[in-house]
């Protein structure tokens, strides 16, 4: 983990994890699985997997692309076996529904499986060995409470967590002050369309109290460009 930046006492560093179009855009309209990134930008998404103790990504990305990101290269495999951690960091599904479809290639994929919900979206899970973990964190309102469940993966030894997306969680997360990084990939195309996915979704913030950025870093690779930024 980075040094700049402290584990913190009551919940994991966090760190979202994106590629988008030059126009802002994660998805096309139509919510496709993007390929877009270059090899440089798997790569450079391998890294942040890899340096993770959990990967968090919600419900719709998991349902558009069937699988989780895996760790593949040898060497990373080794460096976290050398670090004391297993080869695969836990792959963490938040979703209020927990409507996921019990024959997705991620059920299969040799990877630890955590699930994170409400009490109604676990109910069809509890019975079953889907999942290694089953972390219900429910506010008031019925809605994920994300700050309780940062500080439930914390107590899981969960000290680095990349965020994968989608926007939605991106936002929430935004809202509660609970992410500490970004690292975004430019990449040389225009998606456009009102419904497509941007980086953050929903209501929005005004520009008196959006989160402030500062850029740790940028590197342009072919025709992509890299942005590091840290949440202000």
């Amino acid at each position: 983990m980075s040094q700049l930046y402290p584990v913190k006492p009551n919940r994991p560093h966090t760190t979202v994890v994106l590629a988008m179009s030059a126009d802002g855009k994660i998805a096309d309209a139509h919510r496709t699985p993007p390929n877009f990134g270059s090899q440089a930008d798997y790569n450079a998404l391998e890294r942040q997997v890899a340096a993770a103790d959990g990967v968090l990504f919600g419900g719709a990305t998991l349902r558009a692309g069937g699988t989780a990101m895996r760790v593949m290269t040898p060497e990373l495999i080794a460096e976290r076996q050398q670090q004391g951690k297993p080869e695969q960091p836990a792959q963490i599904v938040g979703t209020l529904s927990g409507k996921l479809d019990p024959d997705l290639r991620f059920f299969r994929q040799p990877v630890p499986r955590w699930l994170l919900t409400v009490s109604s979206g676990a109910e069809a899970w509890q019975a079953s060995n889907h999942f290694e973990e089953i972390l219900i964190c429910e506010a008031d309102d019925q809605s994920l409470d994300w700050s309780s469940a940062l500080q439930r993966l914390a107590d899981l030894k969960i000290k680095r967590l990349a965020v994968l997306g989608g926007g939605a969680i991106v936002a929430a997360l935004l809202a509660h002050d609970l992410i500490d990084e970004l690292h975004l990939t430019v990449c040389p195309l225009l998606l456009g369309g009102e419904s497509a996915p941007s980086p953050v979704q929903g209501e929005g913030f005004g520009q008196d109290v959006a989160p402030r950025l500062e850029l740790l870093s940028s590197d342009v690779q072919g025709q992509e460009i890299f942005l590091h930024y840290r949440v202000r």
